[in-house]
């Protein structure tokens, strides 16, 4: 790994550590020159997937970084909490099917 994805990582790890959850943990790896950040439900027995999304070079050298990260974790968050719905009411064929 090349200093600059090594620093850029090292960024992205120092602001998931301002960040404490309930439910979920928080990490990120070096991904191309870019950081991959991971997000996953604490409970194990409970079968969600992992969320990755990636922070690209451009994002990460940004002087408002830390403002723009925030804002990328939330919309993350979202975009995790809500794929995880077991059913929503566009799933018709399905409610059809079980008579809902």
């Amino acid at each position: 790994m090349n200093q600059n994805t090594q620093a850029r990582l090292d960024r992205v790890l120092a602001q998931l550590q301002l960040y404490e959850h309930p439910l979920l943990d928080f990490s990120a790896r070096a991904k191309g020159d870019g950081v991959e950040v991971i997000i996953q439900f604490k409970d194990s027995a409970i079968p969600v997937h992992t969320y990755y999304f990636e922070l690209h070079p451009r994002d990460l050298d940004h002087p408002q970084f830390e403002w723009t990260f925030q804002r990328q974790l939330y919309d993350a968050l979202h975009d995790y909490l809500i794929e995880m719905f077991i059913r929503t009411p566009q799933d018709r064929a399905d409610r059809q099917r079980k008579g809902l």
